[in-house]
């Protein structure tokens, strides 16, 4: 059922396998210019509840109201193609789901690659700077429900960057907007509001971070932070502005990406 539930797609049938999860608002379709990267993998390609063109209705708020829902979706994914070993490639909040998805059945995963991640995107004293304020956040999340479009609108160049054009910041912006509100609503306040510091340490696999220079979503205090609380977790930080990497910036992305599983025991 997960296989046309979450519209899994798999390209390749030999090499190791890279499972690409998309962030908020987004769908499998963000990862294709990564893809052609890596010919010689099995790629595997999916969406959350909800997102995309995935098949469930009606939608569980209940489930999909803390970042373990969108687990347990990763997590069925990985048992409806009996994946062992898999290196997980992940964007912003997907990062903090793959690392659930790790800690419940950790013999899913070989490695993890955390594209512009962050355990809070809330401002957490004494010691993590998120990003936002919890008042400043809320009142984002009420113009989302009074006025959806114009959250649309606003909030994709912020994650997509200035300096990169309007053609991404136009295609999240439309990406938001196909999404259910109902959805987009729900995933947004999982994603917003949570915070996984706590599961920093536990984390049980090699990881590359990967860290936009200028990202309003997630400084690069927020990967150094990462980095000293993970066990086994390398840090680098790409000369680009954004929050989507692995659209803006896929060649730089798949060559550290390459470096990354080449080391690997």
């Amino acid at each position: 059922m997960p296989l046309s539930r979450n519209t899994v797609t798999v390209l390749g049938a030999d090499g190791p396998t890279l499972l690409m999860a998309h962030g908020f608002g987004c769908d499998q379709n963000m990862w294709r210019f990564l893809v052609p990267h890596f010919p010689d993998h099995r790629i595997v390609l999916f969406d959350y509840a909800g997102c995309g063109k995935s098949q469930v209705i009606p939608f569980d708020t209940g489930k999909y109201g803390t970042l373990n829902g969108y687990a347990q979706d990763m997590l069925d994914v990985c048992a409806a193609l009996n994946l062992r070993g898999a290196h997980l490639i992940s964007h912003s909040v997907s990062t903090m789901i793959g690392l659930i998805a790790g800690l419940q059945q950790p013999d899913r995963f070989a490695s993890m690659t955390m594209v512009c991640p962050s355990p809070s995107f809330l401002n957490l004293p004494p010691d993590y700077r998120g990003g936002f304020e919890r008042a400043d956040m809320e009142e984002l999340l009420v113009m989302m429900d009074q006025n959806y479009i114009g959250w649309a609108h606003y909030l994709s160049p912020m994650v997509t960057g200035v300096l990169n054009g309007p053609a991404f910041s136009a295609e999240l912006s439309g990406s938001f907007c196909a999404t259910d509100p109902l959805v987009a609503k729900t995933f947004a306040r999982a994603t917003f509001l949570s915070d996984l510091r706590h599961l920093l340490p536990r984390a049980r696999h090699p990881t590359l971070i990967l860290q936009s220079a200028q990202d309003a979503l997630a400084a690069q205090t927020v990967g150094t932070y990462m980095q000293n609380r993970m066990p086994d977790t390398r840090l680098h930080v790409v000369k680009a502005e954004g929050h989507c990497l692995h659209m803006t910036h896929p060649a730089d992305v798949a060559r550290l990406i390459r470096a990354f599983l080449a080391s690997l025991p």
